[in-house]
Formats: C-alpha cells, structure tokens, sequence
C-alpha cells in the first residue's frame, strides 16, 4: 500500500488538527474551510500521482488512514476522492480499495485535477459576474465621462499590447472591467468588482490553454474582440448593445469553462 506524504497541510495551521464532521446548521465559513481541505488534498495526491511518487496500480491508504494521516474528516476524504475519480487519476473498487490510474493518452485536455474545486467556484463567480457586470456596462453607457471612457481605451490599448502571450494582460483586463464599474456613477459597482479584484479573471486562477481549448493567444484575441464590442457600445452611448456586448463575453468565459468540465468528465468515464 502506497504511502501518501502529508506535505500539504504545512500551508495551512488548522489543517493539522481533527477536522469534525460540520454540524446540522453550519455556517458557512465551516462549509469553506470542509472545501479548501479537500481542495488542498486533491492538490496533494494528485502532485504525487503527477510525480510518479504514487505509480499506476499502487493502491491508496484506507479512508480511516488518510484522516489520521492529514487531520481531516471522512467527509472531506471522500469529497478528494471523488474529485480524484472525476478527474480519471484513481479508481475506487468496492470492497478492495483505491488505486493510481495509468495516464490516459492523448494531449489530456480538460482542466487540471487540482483545479476542479476552483473550477466550480470560477462558475459561480462568472454567474455572479453576468447579473453584474451587464447593468455595469448598460450604466456606463449612459453616464460614462470622456475621462473615463479614455481609462477603457487605456486599458484595451495594454491588453492588445499583450495579446501575443508573452506579457501581462490580466492587469489590463481588469482595469478594463473596473473602469466600467466606475463609470456607472454608482460606487457599489466598484467596490464590488475592487473587492473581488484580478480574481474575477478565470485564467487567473485556471490554467487558460486547458480552459480555453485554443492556445492562449488566439483565446486572447478572441477575449479583446469580445471587449472591443463593448467599448463601442459604450462609446456610443448604446446602453442595449453594451448590455447585450457584456453578457455575450461573460457567457462565452461561462460557457467555455462548463464545455472543459464536461470534457474532464468524459474523458474520467470513457477510461
């Protein structure tokens, strides 16, 4: 039976002590903490899969080991596992245990094993986005200063700039979306989208050559045309269009991320 290296839990000092089954009622900061140490399990087996510490055909400790292992509840074991299995890099047999995959063939499109939990959360965010950011930009088109609207040019001017792959185009990115916020007049719009800050980007947080299914320049170009189309209806002061600009963009991001978790997921069951 393989033996699993507890290395991930030095990022985080609770991670060490017993974590109990959350109550009936839980608040919502237990719920998150449940998360993040499932996602820093995934993060852990699955580095030692990817390294070959655990090789295809080893078996895994037993559930009740895992949790004295890495101080953790069996919810949160079984949560890491099933994103595991999700992810096609273990197998789980009834009655006999779970064991390492072989590596499926072929490029491995589909988003990263370590990223599915951060995938789900990039999902929800771009939900959260779309409600926002379509009125955002619909505002910004009818109260938007010639000040501001040469903020936007600015900002779409560094991101073409970056286009290529080589330079930083999340910075531009979001100062784009945030300059709209501001332009809205409203500063609840702002201090949302501040507060959330470079992380409303997907390819922050998700590799984007996964995401994207296209290598990143062409997804680049593809995000500054989405842009493009809002600046000018802001420009114009067409607050139909740069809502209707808006959603389309932040659909396409929503869209292209949900067809990369259905494409992990049918590669897991076709394996």
């Amino acid at each position: 039976m393989a033996t699993l290296s507890t290395a991930f839990a030095a990022g985080d000092p609770q991670a060490s002590q017993p974590a109990t089954e959350p109550p009936a009622g839980a608040d919502a900061p237990v719920r998150r903490r449940s998360r993040r140490l499932a996602h820093q399990l995934v993060e852990g087996i699955g580095a030692q899969i990817q390294g070959q510490v655990l090789k295809p055909g080893d078996k895994l400790p037993t559930e009740s080991e895992i949790m004295q292992s890495y101080g953790v509840s069996r919810t949160v074991v079984r949560e890491a596992l099933s994103r595991l299995q999700a992810a096609g890099l273990v197998e789980t047999r009834h009655g006999i245990g779970t064991f390492v995959l072989e590596p499926r063939p072929g490029p491995g499109f589909g988003i990263d094993p370590s990223d599915i939990a951060t995938a789900v959360d990039v999902m929800a965010v771009l939900e959260l986005r779309i409600s926002l950011e379509t009125e955002s930009a619909g505002l910004a088109a009818q109260r938007r200063s010639d000040s501001q609207l040469a903020e936007m040019r600015s900002a779409l001017d560094a991101f073409e700039a970056n286009v290529g792959g080589d330079g930083d185009a999340v910075t531009p990115d979001f100062r784009f979306h945030l300059a709209i916020a501001i332009a809205t007049g409203n500063r609840y719009f702002a201090d949302i989208m501040s507060h959330l800050g470079a992380t409303l980007i997907p390819r922050t947080r998700i590799n984007s050559s996964r995401f994207a299914q296209e290598d990143l320049p062409q997804y680049l170009r593809r995000v500054n045309r989405e842009h493009e189309e809002i600046y000018s209806a802001i420009a114009r002061g067409d607050a139909e269009s740069a809502r209707a600009a808006m959603r389309i963009h932040l659909t396409n991001s929503r869209e292209r991320l949900r067809r990369a978790q259905e494409a992990t997921q049918a590669a897991a069951r076709a394996s």
